[in-house]
């Protein structure tokens, strides 16, 4: 019995940081479309790779008559890998822009290279369609072309923002969201089944965080005895009413992710006398800042978990023990920790900016670092609040299963 020939490849997936969001979505590429080739790099040295990936991949892809596809995150400077490979130039060239770095955020200004900008600039003008995974990220990334482009001493090239915008689309990043059904606490199971009309009264809900905004107090109070009686109205009743708010903060521990702000804000809840546990979690990199370390001393008496968990298990268990996920980054042009946390039922707060608005309704979102503190003051005092609600973000909407025929489209051999 003859053994079935695989077709041969259609699809060459080049990846120059196979790491992280990066690695997870060309495993999904190469596992759910057919005719895939994989060509990548290991996640180090970044800055590296951007500049000399290229040149490598160009002596190390072999020539097939097969490709028509060619598909890659905008690390890679594609116009250096078609230029040296004339063979690849012909195919439909995909490019995938996980984040821009024209607005990347650095410390300070003049510590932003210009040659990755420019890179993924000079990217897009070989490509035929880029792909972005939100709009906050083409919108901010084209934008910034005029501007960014002024920074060349003379003869600049004009009106590139309108060469590129043509060929720009938008198609989340696809999570897989695991079933994390046996790790959830029997109020989050509740929830999962519960009808809209039985949420912890949305208005009420939103009643309350207006209040929390408008209120001037320092230490606003509300009454144990009314807190504990209406917490006993839910699930699991008055255990909702003594169990300290579970705070969790799931992202890499780098400056663009604003720590500082986020341990300052519950430094000034410990200062007020506001009981809460602490789950810090996220990769961690060579340079830690150096607020990490201080902080773990300052609360330490509040910390359930602290750093880097590798299993995948252990860090979604602790995702659905928790109540509230909190972003304060100054960079995020997805969010991919944000929405894994409220798949596992947590109430998310969130910098009402960068991508966040697209995702998230009003709710949850906070303007000032003030607002997210007197949320979290808020809801530390009636932590029944975030435990009875019935969280409204469609996470389904940003799952592989919703968005594979998209990006099926996107890798046949047709230009848009």
């Amino acid at each position: 019995m003859q053994s079935e020939v695989s077709p041969p490849p259609s699809v060459l997936l080049v990846e120059a940081f196979y790491g992280g969001s990066h690695k997870q979505l060309i495993d999904l590429l190469k596992e759910n479309i057919d005719g895939c080739s994989v060509f990548t790099l290991p996640a180090k040295k970044w800055h590296w790779r951007a500049r000399t990936a290229a040149l490598y991949f160009s002596q190390t892809i072999p020539a097939c008559p097969s490709y028509r596809v060619l598909f890659s995150s905008s690390v890679l400077n594609l116009c250096e890998l078609v230029a040296l490979r004339p063979d690849l130039a012909h195919l439909k060239k995909v490019l995938y822009f996980h984040e821009n770095q024209l607005v990347y955020p650095v410390r300070k200004d003049q510590d932003r290279d210009f040659q990755y900008g420019y890179n993924q600039v000079l990217s897009c003008l070989v490509s035929d369609v880029v792909v972005f995974n939100s709009s906050f990220n083409m919108d901010s990334f084209l934008s910034s072309i005029p501007s960014f482009m002024k920074k060349i001493p003379d003869h600049r090239p004009k009106d590139l923002d309108r060469l590129i915008r043509p060929k720009c689309v938008v198609l989340s990043y696809p999570v897989q969201f695991p079933d994390v059904s046996r790790f959830l606490p029997k109020h989050k199971r509740v929830q999962c089944t519960a009808e809209q009309s039985h949420v912890d009264d949305i208005t009420t809900l939103q009643g309350e965080q207006q209040q929390f905004r408008a209120d001037e107090e320092e230490t606003p109070r509300c009454d144990p005895g009314g807190c504990a009686a209406r917490a006993s109205q839910s699930e699991g009743g008055a255990a909702d009413a003594v169990k300290p708010l579970h705070i969790v903060w799931p992202h890499r521990w780098e400056h663009d992710k604003n720590p500082e702000l986020f341990f300052k804000t519950l430094l000034r809840l410990k200062e007020r006398g506001l009981d809460f546990h602490l789950s810090v979690l996220g990769e961690t990199f060579t340079d830690v800042p150096e607020v990490f370390a201080s902080s773990r001393l300052l609360l330490d008496s509040h910390i359930l978990n602290w750093g880097f968990l590798p299993s995948k298990e252990d860090y979604l268990r602790v995702l659905c023990e928790a109540d509230v996920v909190v972003s304060t980054a100054n960079h995020e042009f997805f969010g991919v920790a944000m929405l894994e946390a409220v798949h596992c039922g947590c109430f998310p707060l969130c910098p009402k900016s960068l991508v966040y608005p697209e995702i998230f309704p009003a709710q949850y979102l906070y303007s000032t670092p003030e607002q997210l503190c007197k949320l979290l003051q808020g809801l530390c005092r009636r932590p029944d609040v975030a435990r009875r609600h019935i969280i409204k973000v469609d996470t389904s909407s940003y799952s592989w299963a919703a968005l594979k025929p998209r990006f099926q489209d996107l890798l046949l051999d047709e230009c848009p």
